[in-house]
């Protein structure tokens, strides 16, 4: 069962996985990631920030959505982590058992605007965050589960 999708893109690190992981009841955390698989070093850093006593498999895009619809992560109580808002718009069109997409840190960059203190778009990505609002999909913004839920229909 999925419990959360969430947009960081620094991945997995330090707190926020710990905190992310205890407070939804993960046992399982999935890096869906084309650039990782392939990059030994990011793949370290990424185990090192792993909650103790919570499996984590890191796979390409195509591979976790391949995952994901053959029932093989059914009996995981799942957090997946995507590293942009493309990638999660790609997960969530391709598998629409994604119901709920957090927006936890998008980098700044020229052409981007805040939509929050840590997520910043262009118009490309407002564009398919506005698609999965139609859609049906929940998309709210927020850094640590402690922070105030803000949905993203009241930003944009």
């Amino acid at each position: 069962m999925i419990l959360l999708t969430r947009v960081d893109h620094r991945l997995l690190h330090g707190q926020v996985a710990f905190s992310w992981t205890q407070d939804i009841g993960a046992d399982c955390i999935l890096i869906a990631n084309d650039q990782v698989p392939k990059d030994e070093i990011r793949k370290t850093t990424i185990k090192l920030a792993k909650p103790q006593g919570v499996k984590l498999v890191i796979k390409t895009l195509e591979d976790s959505i391949t995952a994901l619809k053959s029932g093989v992560t059914d009996k995981y109580k799942l957090f997946i982590v995507v590293e942009s808002i493309e990638d999660a718009y790609k997960l969530a069109i391709a598998y629409p058992e994604i119901h709920q997409i957090n927006l936890g840190g998008t980098r700044a960059a020229e052409g981007k605007s805040n939509l929050s203190k840590a997520i910043h778009a262009d118009e490309s990505e407002r564009r398919l965050l506005k698609e999965l609002l139609e859609n049906g999909t929940e998309v709210e913004i927020r850094q640590v589960p402690s922070d105030k839920k803000l949905q993203l229909q009241d930003v944009l």
